[in-house]
């Protein structure tokens, strides 16, 4: 037997994949369009004649940024945060959602914390209370002062502490009946089967550390402690010409504004394109399954 799709069948067909397809055009049509204008030339940007393709290809406002020692540096900043506050944050993440992932008859008081977690996603201290905390425990222009304050991301472990709550307390009592203690039950079974939503928080964190800029700015006194985005940040939004070489002068006349600012955005927003497509088949399940539960 033939099978044969109705018409209503081929019409939504149709219409749905000239949705998707619109829709998957619509996120990578404007990287192009970033990558396009950081590497032409700087007639061609500041005239706005770049569209999908380079015109005038160069590598100026790369090369311009690769070669200054503070762009160095600041990467250098970066990795070292992103690599620190992930593993932090993450380690914060799993011992705080596990115990608060039990029953009350296994954990006496688990509402209590969970609500004393839950109320900081609602009410915060403000930016000042923050910043006279991080001074005075001394973190200020260190690479803590960018990873301690956020280290736990409240949002980020409720969403786990649902993820545990789902997986099944037959598999803990077969664990304990085994001689399993917490830490070989929270090792050995509940991290195994919880990749879909860890790979999510990984992302998600990994994305945080790599994209925040403003704290850079905020806790760092030096310039050289500077992480990238805040670094780009600064080179793009105040150059100061008094304060470079004659060399830098003469490439800054060869590339513009609108080619340094493209190439930033580009630049900050690559590795986690690299990133992305390894959990993506992580993300959608785990967003899902980590949010049903209360």
């Amino acid at each position: 037997m033939v099978y044969r799709a109705s018409w209503s069948r081929v019409l939504f067909m149709i219409v749905n994949t000239i949705v998707l397809v619109g829709v998957t055009l619509l996120g990578i049509l404007p990287f192009i369009h970033l990558l396009s204008v950081s590497l032409s030339s700087n007639i061609a940007a500041v005239a706005a004649q770049v569209k999908l393709w380079p015109v005038g290809f160069t590598l100026d406002a790369y090369q311009y940024l690769a070669q200054k020692v503070e762009f160095i540096r600041s990467l250098k900043v970066s990795l070292e945060r992103v690599i620190l506050g992930t593993a932090i944050s993450m380690f914060l993440t799993i011992i705080t959602a596990y115990p608060l992932s039990k029953s009350r008859e296994q954990f006496d008081f688990r509402t209590l914390y969970v609500w004393f977690f839950a109320v900081t996603m609602f009410f915060g201290g403000g930016l000042i209370p923050t910043y006279i905390v991080v001074k005075e425990t001394g973190l200020i222009n260190s690479i803590w002062a960018l990873i301690v304050p956020g280290a736990l991301n409240v949002w980020n472990m409720v969403m786990l502490l649902n993820f545990f709550r789902n997986i099944p307390k037959d598999m803990e009592e077969a664990a304990t009946i085994d001689g399993a203690g917490q830490w070989a039950i929270l090792i050995r079974v509940y991290l195994p089967v919880s990749l879909p939503s860890l790979a999510t928080i990984l992302l998600f964190t990994i994305v945080g550390h790599w994209n925040s800029w403003f704290d850079g700015i905020l806790y760092m006194n030096s310039p050289e402690k500077y992480p990238l985005q805040t670094y780009l940040s600064t080179l793009v939004t105040a150059i100061n010409k008094a304060a470079i070489s004659i060399d830098d002068l003469k490439r800054l006349e060869e590339v513009s504004e609108k080619t340094l600012r493209t190439a930033q955005i580009f630049l900050g927003a690559l590795p986690i394109m690299l990133v992305y497509p390894f959990l993506q088949r992580y993300f959608i399940k785990g967003i899902t399954v980590g949010s049903v539960k209360e």
